[in-house]
């Protein structure tokens, strides 16, 4: 007997246990986010073949007191590795810190016995190590899941999901679908996204492994894997699958989820009913009634709630009258939201989507539907919002579609009272709400904004669910450019002949800054054969535009991870090669007093204040600009060219403080028809050597 570690998200801990038991595990043990357990090989080989809620499971080898890097190399350097890889073999380490030390005292030790050492693969090892470090002590594991257990293997490649397979899985089983799935009771999901919860539901209906449609785990290559062994529990969960008598159903608005979740079930081998409709168009399918588990928007972020309240209001509506008799499984991360269904919840569990307290509600549908009609949509009270968002929408498709422009600026309070401004990204729409002045009372302001949100989606022909709000209001300084949310939906979009990732729910900016358009237009046409840099590179949409127009090469500079690792998704959407145009993080002013190369053409735009954590100093653009672009300037080749942008109102450029360079302001020329009723949105600069 052995002991072993499984991981789960918090609030699955019951479940994976109940999970662990009824595959033979022993002194099963449930602690935070997992649980321990005993038991051979085999149960551990079957715990990542059964197991739908497990993220990870883990074979201790060592827990040793570990209070600084030394000992933890030491302690690491006890281990017999060479039972567990050899020095043509990969690795990796996932550890919170100090990985590399536990790298180096691996490879260390088999360079030593062998006189080679192995290499590191972190996409891919052929053993990947677990350390867990808590209270000055380590523990040292194999990882024998390899990628997360949520990678079921069915789901395509670069195809983003709103619920991990696992939180799906989760959901099932506390909406007690294994025990209606074996009555043959229909289930179906009217937000299906790309098909994850009916998938799973199909795959427990079939008492399909959730591993088995794996190409590989951690233990494929390790050096203390049964194959013999392995081969035999595959044979066995082959043959303990079933028949389904009942039937699946899937619905989405989004095309190309709905493409997506056919071809996912395609490949788990299961049969789901799938079509593209809206969720207003949702109704039960014919037969006797069973399970309606969706995974809405939650509104999370300040603003959402409005946008999303007459949404969830026409949930309620179409559960009820459109599905009597049913169970309805809804998770929502917002109370405010849950009581606009209008619904009485006989139940609610705790889980967590990602980081995000989110709650699943199961509400018994009366089996007799109430006698008062569906609301009809929100009705027309902003006409004078209505038929300027209209007017504004024909005049600027027509220069749209002639200059092939797919995201732009539609309305921008163009009247007081109806204060946001109103994007389209494709079939999105990106409402950014003004703050009201304190004298407009706050009733009128929800009234107001209540005819924006049922408005929006009309005037422009989109759902509903694909307009996202958000209060843009002064931030303090310290919130400049946080996470709002944690919905991670990315969409993909066009421009200039390039694809580029926005989010447009989780953070107060979207990815893509509209109104740099044309100055992205300029870089591309600037940078044949020279050397670029980008500088506050934020999602790395003008080095795209660089490396489009021939740059030679390129650096864009950025503090945050998060927005250099949406840079690389941006360049490997538009085959940006990063050998030859870097990423690097490191702050702004650090690397401008740091580095000795040139460049022929700088793009710089600053944001109006910063105080990231990493930074050397606070950053406000009016008074720091001239030592900025001096900077900036003094790695400019003879001939080079510096384009300076920012979106602070009120920026003078002092031209006075930099005697030495040629400054052009070209704000009119960089500034697009759809932001130009606002001269005053972005300022910009051509700034070269005297």
């Amino acid at each position: 007997m052995a002991s072993f570690f499984a991981t789960c998200a918090k609030a699955l801990e019951p479940l994976l246990v109940r999970e662990l038991t009824e595959i033979g595990a022993t002194d099963v043990v449930e602690v935070r986010a997992g649980a321990s357990f005993s038991g051979t090989l085999e149960t551990a080989y079957r715990a990542c073949l059964w197991s739908r809620v497990a993220s990870r499971v883990l074979m201790p080898l060592t827990t040793f007191d570990a209070a600084d890097q030394p000992a933890l190399y030491d302690g690491v350097r006890t281990i017999l590795w060479r039972d567990h890889l050899g020095p043509d073999d990969t690795l990796a380490v996932d550890a919170t810190t100090w990985a590399l030390k536990v790298k180096d005292a691996i490879v260390d030790q088999i360079r030593d016995e062998t006189g080679r050492r192995p290499s590191v693969d972190v996409q891919d090892p052929d053993l990947r190590v677990n350390v867990h470090l808590a209270d000055g002590r380590a523990t040292v594991s194999i990882d024998l899941s390899g990628e997360s257990l949520h990678r079921r293997g069915y789901r395509q490649e670069g195809v983003e999901a709103p619920l991990k397979e696992t939180l799906a899985a989760a959901i099932l089983y506390l909406a007690g679908w294994p025990a209606r799935a074996l009555t043959g009771a229909p289930l179906y999901d009217p937000m299906c996204g790309s098909g994850t919860i009916p998938i799973e539901a199909g795959l427990m209906a079939a008492n399909v492994a959730p591993g088995l449609l794996r190409q590989r785990f951690g233990f494929s290559r390790w050096r203390g894997h049964d194959a013999d062994l392995w081969v035999r529990l595959l044979d066995e969960a082959r043959g303990r699958q079933r028949k389904f008598a009942g039937a699946l159903y899937g619905s989405d608005h989004d095309r190309r989820a709905v493409k997506v979740a056919r071809e996912n079930a395609r490949r788990a081998g299961i049969s789901v009913d799938f079509s593209e409709r809206l969720f207003s168009e949702a109704e039960a399918p014919p037969g006797e009634p069973g399970l309606v588990v969706m995974n809405p928007p939650y509104g999370e972020r300040l603003g959402e709630t409005a946008t999303l309240g007459p949404f969830y209001e026409q949930i309620g509506d179409v559960l009820r009258h459109r599905f009597t008799g049913w169970n309805a499984f809804v998770l929502t991360a917002n109370p405010e939201l849950q009581k606009r269904l209008g619904l009485r919840a006989a139940r609610k569990h705790v889980l967590f989507n990602g980081p995000l307290e989110c709650r699943l509600v199961d509400l018994p549908i009366a089996a007799e539907a109430p006698k008062s009609p569906m609301r009809p949509r929100a009705s027309v009270r902003g006409e004078a919002f209505a038929n300027r968002l209209r007017k504004n929408l024909v005049h600027l498709r027509k220069w749209a579609k002639r200059e092939d422009v797919h995201c732009f600026r539609i309305y921008d309070a163009d009247l007081h009272e109806y204060a946001v401004a109103v994007d389209l990204y494709e079939k999105a729409a990106h409402v950014q709400e003004y703050a009201p002045p304190a004298t407009i009372e706050p009733e009128l302001a929800e009234e107001r904004l209540g005819d924006i949100v049922a408005l929006v989606p009309e005037v422009l022909g989109i759902a509903a669910e694909d307009v996202y709000l958000k209060q843009r209001r002064r931030q303090r300084p310290e919130s400049q450019y946080g996470k709002m949310a944690s919905r991670d939906k990315k969409l993909v979009v066009r421009e200039g002949g390039h694809k580029f990732y926005v989010n447009l729910s989780d953070y107060l900016d979207t990815g893509l800054f509209l109104d740099h358009r044309r100055v992205r237009a300029m870089i591309q046409e600037l940078s044949r054969g020279k050397t670029f840099l980008n500088l506050f590179a934020y999602t790395g949409t003008a080095t795209v535009y660089a490396a489009a127009g021939g740059a030679r090469s390129s650096v864009s500079v950025d503090l945050s991870n998060t927005y250099l690792d949406w840079a690389a998704d941006n360049f490997a959407l538009n085959r940006v090669s990063q050998q030859i145009h870097v990423l690097e993080k490191m702050d702004a002013d650090a690397f401008l007093k740091s580095e000795r190369a040139r460049y022929d053409l700088i793009f710089c735009a600053p944001p109006t204040f910063s105080n990231s954590k990493g930074a050397t100093n606070d950053f406000e653009v009016q008074r720091d600009h001239v030592g900025l672009i001096e900077a900036c300037a003094r790695l400019l080749t003879n001939d080079g060219v510096l384009l300076f942008s920012n979106h602070f109102r009120k920026f003078k450029m002092d031209v006075a403080g930099l005697p030495e360079l040629n400054v052009e302001n070209i704000g009119g020329k960089t500034l697009p028809v759809d932001f130009a009723r606002d001269p005053r949105f972005h300022n910009s600069w051509r700034i070269t050597k005297r």
